[in-house]
């Protein structure tokens, strides 16, 4: 009887040495990037309008986030990052650009590449449609049926 009681405790302490081991993988060390939002629709923006937006996010890890050049995919989308550290617990942002200088839709990604352990590489999308401005029309008189003039 007392081999089994022995059994169960020794069983019992490795089964809670595994569950500390897991519990310590969870908290390892290291940066983690999590965005407000990944995703921006302009919806439909002016020809040569402000084609900027700004992706926010913050450092929810216990070291240091440095981040990588980010790789748009054309040219008419340019990105702008912080390139000092972000420290734990400190929000930056990403700047977003896209040129509105041709009519149409656009769907446009930014890779942004990191030491983020929880994601090193996250894809930030822009989309929309650039409409041409509205032709600027003069108002012009229309007829109304008045008093008669006198002649």
């Amino acid at each position: 009887m007392r081999n089994i009681v022995l059994i169960f405790v020794i069983l019992f302490g490795f089964s809670q040495l595994a569950m500390a081991q897991s519990e310590e993988k969870k908290t390892a060390n290291g940066p983690e990037i999590t965005f407000e939002e990944t995703v921006f629709d302009y919806g439909e923006i002016m020809l040569n309008g402000d084609g900027t937006h700004e992706f926010e996010f913050t450092n929810t890890g216990n070291e240091p986030l440095i981040l990588s050049r980010p790789r748009s995919s054309c040219g008419c989308t340019v990105p702008t990052w912080p390139r000092q550290p972000i420290l734990p617990g400190d929000k930056e942002k990403i700047k977003v650009t896209y040129n509105t200088n041709r009519a149409g839709a656009f769907n446009k990604t930014v890779t942004i590449l990191s030491n983020a352990k929880n994601a090193s590489s996250v894809v930030l999308r822009i989309k929309g449609t650039v409409v041409n401005a509205p032709a600027e029309a003069l108002p012009s008189k229309t007829e109304t049926s008045g008093a008669p003039i006198n002649k």
